[in-house]
């Protein structure tokens, strides 16, 4: 009898590991591999990147489960967002967000632009509704048009075109994990998948390569 439960015990344990083989993302499928890297420097951190904008439905759909996973990851990466200049070098949305964060004030106001947009329906497309709509809600209108028109914030968006090439990203939300690895709930789901189910599909996929790129 013993003899036959450690046959079954030893199936069971062949059984889950093959399945787990099974589940491990797939490059080409679940994520791809940049052909020219781009350098990081974030020292032992994995940096992870989200390409996005306020404007996408997917994008603020993603964002709750994504803050809980870079709170999950804790020091163990260095993340930051770039915003995709939808409407080019004078896109309000793109300039509004490196203007608040130059300004460190992207904690407090991201999350109510998205709500804006995506519940309340205020498009904010435009620099001046943009700039009213932060400014109904506590941001310094002097201090904003300071920052907004500075030669930092102006050159960030003069080149946002040049880092949306060098990683080869053309769809919001896409993630860069470590200057090579891309994903998205796009790319880690599957057709018909719920968008909640593509994106926890994504989220495996990334701590996968967030754990990939770490013992590199």
């Amino acid at each position: 009898m013993r003899f036959l439960r450690l046959i079954i015990a030893a199936a069971a344990l062949s059984f889950t590991a093959a399945g787990a083989s099974a589940a491990e993302p797939k490059e080409g499928v679940d994520y791809t591999t940049l052909a020219s890297p781009v350098r990081t420097d974030t020292g032992k951190k994995v940096e992870v990147i989200e390409f996005f904008m306020y404007s996408c439905p997917h994008c603020n759909a993603f964002e709750p489960s994504l803050h809980d996973w870079v709170a999950k990851q804790g020091d163990k990466i260095a993340f930051r967002r770039v915003h995709f200049p939808a409407g080019g070098p004078n896109d309000a949305q793109a300039h509004a967000y490196l203007t608040l964060e130059a300004m460190g004030k992207l904690d407090e106001m991201h999350n109510k632009i998205f709500r804006a947009i995506h519940v309340d329906r205020n498009r904010l497309n435009k620099d001046d509704a943009m700039t009213d709509f932060l400014v109904k809600n506590g941001i310094d209108k002097a201090k904003y048009l300071e920052y907004f028109n500075s030669f930092a914030v102006q050159t960030k968006m003069k080149r946002a075109a040049q880092v949306i090439s060098a990683y080869k990203v053309d769809s919001a939300p896409t993630i860069v994990i470590d200057g090579r690895f891309v994903t998205s709930p796009s790319q880690a789901g599957r057709p018909g998948m719920p968008e909640q189910a593509s994106q926890q599909a994504t989220l495996q996929v990334m701590d996968y390569l967030v754990a990939k790129a770490a013992k590199k």
